[in-house]
C-alpha cells in the first residue's frame, strides 16, 4: 500500500473490493506519521487510538451496505479549530490548552456520517492568526517541500499532512486566504467555500462574517467529494444555506477573465510565468481568456484588517479565564483573573490584533474606520459582481511568492500579512475560490509549489471544479 497513490476515491474502492481494510489503512498512516511528523509537525494530536477503533467499527460493518458512502474509511486530519467530541481542541493557543470538546462541529459530524475516520488535530497559527503557522503556541510546521520555509498559514499543518501523506485530505478554514495560500505553498488543492455554503457550528471563531470551512486535498475529486460531504443547511448555524441558486457549470467552454491588477508589481516573475502557462493551457482546452478590471482590488487588504481584528476583539473576549480555558493563578481581584489570564494565554499576534480591533471599534473611531470599511466591502463585492456579468469565473495567481524562509517576516507584520494580497477579496465578498498546484519554480537547492487560483460567482463550486479538473488533467 504506497500511500502516496491513495486518495479517497481509491480508499473506498479497495474497500469496496476488499483490498485492504480500514484497519490496515488508519495503521499505515499512524506508522508514518510516527516516522515522519517529527521532522514536520503537522499534528498537534494523532487519534491513533480512537481512530483505530473506528476503523475497526468500519470493518464490521461494511457487508451491512450495498454502496459504500464516499468517504468510507477515509483518514482524515482536521485544524485544530474545529470540535470533536472528546478530544482536546486548543486553537493553537495557550489559553485553550485544557479544554476538551463536548459536541462535534458539524463538519466533522458529516464526515463521520459520510465514513470518514478523524486522525487527528493540525498545528495552524493561534485562533488562525498567521499567514505562516509560526504563531502556533506549540512551535511551527515545516513545508514538506523544503522544511527551512513555511507551509503558509493558517492551515498549514492541514496543508502539509496532505501534502507529506499523513493524511489523505484534511479540514482547515479560511478567513482571509488560510486555505488556498498553503494549499499553493505546500502544491495541495484547498478551497474556500461560498460563505454559509458549510456551516460554521463547532468552528472556534476568528471573524464571523469570514470565516468558512473547507477541504485540503491531494486532487480535485476528493476536495469535491468532501465539499459534498460537509456542505448544506444546518439548524445550528443561521449562516449556512441549505438550498442556495446555485450556476450552471456554462458549458464546455467557458469566458476566464483575468485581473490586471493581479499580474502588476508585487507579483513575482516566476510565479507570473508559471500561472500564465497554466492559463494557456486552459486556452488550449478552448476556452476563452480576458483581461479584466478589479478597480477596488487595491484597497480589499487595507479593508480586511479593519473589518478582521474588529470581529477578533469580539470573537475572543470571551476567553476570560472564567468560563472556560486558561485561568491565571496568582490574580487577587477578578479584573486581574481576566487581564493575567488574557495576558499568558494569548500570543503576540492575537494581542496585536485584538488591540488593533478594540480600538477601531472604539468611540469616535467607529465610523472613521470600520463603518468606512464595510462600505468599501460592498463595493468589493460590486467589482465581482459587475465582473461576472462578463466572465465565467476569474483566475489568478494564490500568492505573490512561493513558500518563504523562517523568519524573513515575522518581524515586519505589514510583510506577512502582502501574503493574502490575493485572497482576503474573496473572503470579503463571500466568493467560492480554489488555489490548485500550476507547476513549480526554484529557490536555491528547492523546487517550490506555485498555486492557481480559481474564483466563481456565489455558490458556483461546481464552475470551478469543472475547470479545476480539466486544468489539472492537462498539468499532470
Amino acid at each position: 500500500m504506497e500511500l502516496r497513490d491513495l486518495t479517497i476515491r481509491t480508499i473506498a474502492e479497495g474497500m469496496r473490493k476488499k483490498t485492504f481494510s480500514a484497519e490496515e489503512v488508519v495503521s499505515a498512516y499512524c506508522a508514518t506519521i510516527r516516522r515522519k511528523d517529527a521532522g514536520l509537525h503537522c499534528y498537534l494530536e494523532v487519534f491513533e487510538e480512537y481512530a483505530l477503533n473506528e476503523a475497526r467499527r468500519l470493518d464490521g460493518s461494511v457487508d451491512a451496505f450495498s454502496d459504500l458512502p464516499p468517504l468510507w474509511g477515509a483518514p482524515i486530519a482536521i485544524k485544530d479549530n474545529m470540535l470533536l467530541e472528546g478530544m482536546h481542541a486548543s486553537s493553537a493557543s495557550k489559553v485553550l490548552e485544557p479544554y476538551v470538546a463536548s459536541y462535534d462541529a458539524t463538519a466533522v459530524s458529516r464526515l463521520k456520517k459520510a465514513g470518514a475516520i478523524i486522525i487527528g488535530r493540525t498545528n495552524m497559527d493561534e485562533f488562525a492568526m498567521g499567514s505562516s503557522t509560526e504563531n502556533s503556541v506549540c512551535g511551527p510546521t515545516k513545508n514538506p517541500h523544503d522544511p527551512a520555509r513555511v507551509p503558509g498559514g493558517s492551515s498549514g499543518g492541514s496543508a502539509a499532512a496532505v501534502a507529506a501523506d499523513l493524511a489523505v485530505a484534511a479540514l482547515g478554514s479560511d478567513t482571509g486566504g488560510s486555505i488556498r495560500q498553503p494549499a499553493s505553498f505546500c502544491g495541495v488543492v484547498g478551497l474556500k467555500p461560498t460563505y454559509g455554503a458549510v456551516s460554521r457550528f463547532g468552528l472556534m471563531a476568528m471573524a464571523s462574517s469570514l470565516d468558512q470551512i473547507g477541504p485540503l486535498a491531494k486532487n480535485v475529486d476528493d476536495a469535491r467529494l468532501l465539499f459534498d460531504a460537509i456542505k448544506g443547511g444546518d439548524e445550528y448555524d443561521a449562516t449556512a444555506v441549505a438550498d442556495a441558486p446555485r450556476p450552471d457549470v456554462a458549458g464546455e467552454r467557458l469566458r476566464i477573465g483575468l485581473p490586471r491588477e493581479y499580474f502588476g508589481a508585487g507579483l513575482d516573475d516566476d510565479i507570473k510565468a508559471v500561472v500564465m502557462g497554466a492559463v494557456k493551457k486552459l486556452e488550449l482546452l478552448g476556452h476563452s481568456v480576458k483581461e479584466i478590471s478589479l478597480p477596488m482590488s487595491e484597497y480589499a487588504l487595507a479593508t480586511y484588517y479593519i473589518i478582521m481584528p474588529a470581529e477578533v476583539s469580539a470573537n475572543l473576549a470571551r476567553y476570560d479565564g472564567i468560563r472556560y480555558g486558561h485561568s491565571a493563578q496568582n490574580a487577587e481581584t477578578l479584573f486581574d483573573v481576566y487581564a493575567k489570564s488574557r495576558a499568558e494565554g494569548f500570543g503576540a499576534e492575537t494581542k496585536r490584533r485584538v488591540m488593533l480591533g478594540t480600538y477601531i471599534l472604539s468611540h469616535g473611531y467607529y465610523d472613521a474606520y470600520y463603518l468606512k470599511a464595510q462600505k468599501v466591502r460592498r463595493r468589493i463585492q460590486d467589482d465581482f459582481r459587475r465582473a461576472f456579468e462578463g466572465v465565467d469565473c476569474i483566475v489568478g495567481p494564490t500568492s505573490p511568492t512561493p513558500a518563504f524562509a523562517f523568519g524573513e517576516r515575522t518581524a515586519d507584520p505589514l510583510k506577512m500579512y502582502l501574503a493574502d494580497i490575493y485572497t482576503v477579496a474573496v473572503n470579503l465578498a463571500g466568493l467560492p475560490a480554489l488555489s490548485q498546484n500550476a507547476g513549480f519554480v526554484e529557490r536555491g537547492d528547492s523546487r517550490l509549489p506555485v498555486g492557481i487560483q480559481t474564483i466563481a460567482p456565489w455558490f458556483g463550486e461546481e464552475r470551478i471544479f469543472s475547470i479545476a479538473g480539466q486544468l489539472e488533467r492537462e498539468l499532470i
